[in-house]
């Protein structure tokens, strides 16, 4: 089981301690670089333009390429998924080469989260189509295939079409991870079918109980190696309670997941990293000397 950080800071969703509110560039260094040494497979960023005032689910929102732009120079294992591009927004070349170039800056460090999006109100803000946005997300999805990993690149469908395009710097993975986010039986269809794995939201943002993904998951017949998202419902205390801790990575792994979203209680920075390296410990993750 590989285990990942909701990253804090980035995103103010949800009841969050004061010093998030508060925190900046200084204090997400030091949460990327303590997830780095302490073995983390990854840290998330969401993907919001701008939004309106009093959204439910906040209103900061970092810009993933930026963020992570910066942290990959500030680490040297750490991968970075945002979690989740909204994929209507941009054209797929444009995410080829920004993003393909964060992966050949970081070294082949990027796992692409995309989703096909639900603010209304942003994408009449960009200029971005609402009601066809799940086929066209589709055919984003196969044209991103075609272009990520390489430097002459094609591709024709209903959307998209480019010819002989040359993409360079482009990523350096030969297969750039795509997990597909939402929480619907379409979405894990479009992931099991288009995507390299799936990635629902959290419980608390209406995403699957551990139950209900097992269920979806065996509806399915699973490529080889497809990867899945759980987000615990439930801010974990591994220093207070390291068996809940431990429980909770067999949940996830009941429920068919291959990857765990953590999210911890905290209430200050310094709290947070011990929560992280008590954590890194139940998990028995590889600590960097």
């Amino acid at each position: 089981m590989k285990v990942g950080i909701s990253s804090p800071i980035v995103a103010l969703a949800g009841k969050r301690p004061a010093w998030e509110a508060e925190a900046g560039t200084a204090e997400l260094v030091q949460v990327a670089r303590a997830a780095d040494r302490l073995g983390y497979e990854f840290m998330t960023c969401g993907d919001h333009v701008a939004v309106p005032p009093g959204l439910p689910r906040g209103e900061r929102f970092y810009d993933p390429l930026a963020t992570f732009s910066f942290l990959a120079g500030q680490t040297s294992r750490l991968r970075f998924l945002p979690y989740v591009l909204v994929l209507p927004f941009y054209h797929p070349l444009e995410i080829a080469k920004r993003y393909g170039t964060l992966d050949h800056l970081s070294g082949g460090r990027l796992i692409l989260g995309f989703g096909v999006g639900n603010l209304k109100e942003e994408f009449d803000l960009l200029g971005a189509p609402f009601e066809d946005r799940g086929p066209r997300a589709d055919d984003a999805l196969k044209a991103l295939r075609a272009a990520l990993s390489g430097r002459v690149v094609s591709y024709k469908g209903p959307y998209f079409e480019f010819q002989d395009m040359v993409v360079d710097p482009h990523a350096v993975q030969p297969k750039v991870p795509m997990w597909i986010g939402g929480h619907s039986e379409r979405a894990l269809r479009r992931a099991v079918t288009l995507g390299d794995g799936w990635a629902p939201a959290p419980q608390s943002f209406r995403g699957p109980t551990p139950e209900l993904m097992r269920e979806m998951l065996d509806r399915h017949n699973l490529p080889d190696d497809f990867n899945v998202l759980f987000t615990p419902g439930e801010r974990l205390d591994p220093m207070a309670d390291p068996s809940r801790a431990a429980d909770i990575i067999t949940t996830a792994e009941q429920a068919g997941a291959t990857h765990i979203n953590l999210t911890v209680r905290h209430t200050s920075l310094a709290h947070y990293l011990e929560q992280l390296e008590a954590f890194a410990q139940t998990a028995t993750l590889d600590i960097a000397p």
